[in-house]
């Protein structure tokens, strides 16, 4: 009997013998076709440039294990059994010239001095910021420019004011405030010319709180009425009286009498009635009658006078003296 190319018999005149199932079980199965004809010149048909083993119908693992998996082989296989460096050998050197990390280096001289600039400025704007606020909002230091107000405050004195008040607090008799001018000041001699550059620094400083205010548009006195009182000079003893109560000043200058022009004042709503204690020295309500009265009104007080802090000789506490005006009772209508 004749076998064909293909492992199947051959057919024409003979008829291929039956062949009982006992005798075919023995044998086995036809045997695998004959290869195909190598048609790739000797490379592998399924890695026909030789790059690698034979890779799965899916591409992950050899042709011999169904979908590429290695069967033979765990996953994981435990450690001891994995491959280890031979014993005393050393990782591989970087290469020749590799930069440090970044964390390693050292900030240059330019980069060191441009932080410190940096810094600086930093906090030179915040304290800056900061002394505009307190100057704006809180407190303002001014410099007393003239003899008005001795012996309690002398010129050159460096004082604070406090400037919630009037407003978050009130003003009482007896506290000495400073006030922007009124029109007391429109005859006097005008200021001397610093020039642009002096006059702008100055003003740049004194608007952040660094240069104490010049009292060139402002004043300061001590309030001796306020808004409804009336106040009157003088009683038979040459001492002012306010709601018909005298009043005993002990802040007035040595030699000084409460004032040496009689007077009454009927202190208007939202002013107040101002004199300096150099009482002989000081042009303050009194010597404007034509200005409102010789009244200030209330919107341009800028604050109230709390202490002296230069000289340091001089520094302390500035207010309205206790008793002074506990008697006066207040305005009747």
């Amino acid at each position: 009997m004749l076998r064909g190319p293909l492992g199947g018999h051959e057919t024409g005149d003979c008829m291929a013998e039956p062949q009982d199932a006992t005798a075919q079980h023995a044998t086995g199965p036809d045997p695998l076709p004959d290869p195909l004809p190598d048609v790739h010149g000797g490379r592998d048909p399924v890695d026909p440039f030789g790059t690698g083993p034979h890779t799965g119908p899916y591409g992950v693992g050899p042709v011999s294990e169904p979908y590429g998996l290695d069967l033979a082989t765990p996953a994981n296989p435990p450690a001891e059994s994995r491959p280890q460096p031979p014993t005393g050998s050393k990782p591989p050197a970087g290469k020749k010239g590799a930069k440090p990390p970044a964390e390693g280096k050292q900030r240059g001289p330019v980069r060191a001095a441009f932080a410190v600039v940096l810094e600086v400025a930093v906090v030179l704007t915040l304290a800056l910021g900061l002394s505009f606020l307190i100057k704006t909002f809180l407190v303002q230091a001014f410099s007393i420019p003239s003899g008005s107000m001795e012996d309690t405050l002398l010129i050159g004195d460096r004082v604070l004011v406090n400037k919630l008040s009037p407003g978050v607090f009130d003003l009482h008799r007896g506290d000495v405030v400073v006030f922007r001018d009124p029109g007391w000041l429109t005859h006097e001699a005008p200021v001397a010319d610093e020039g642009p550059v002096l006059h702008g620094l100055k003003w740049a400083m004194q608007g952040v709180g660094l240069l104490p205010e010049d009292a060139e548009q402002h004043l300061i006195k001590r309030v001796i009425g306020l808004p409804g009182d009336t106040v009157t000079c003088c009683d038979a003893k040459g001492r002012l009286q306010v709601n018909g109560v005298s009043v005993d000043e002990p802040y007035v200058r040595a030699g000084n009498v409460p004032s040496a022009t009689p007077f009454t004042a009927k202190v208007r709503p939202g002013s107040l009635w101002v004199m300096g204690d150099n009482r002989s020295g000081s042009a303050d309500s009194r010597a404007h009658p034509a200005v409102n009265n010789g009244q200030v009104p209330l919107d341009l007080v800028v604050g109230r006078t709390f202490a002296i802090v230069w000289p340091f000789s001089r520094f302390g506490s500035v207010g309205a003296p206790a008793g002074a005006f506990s008697a006066v009772p207040a305005p009747s209508g």
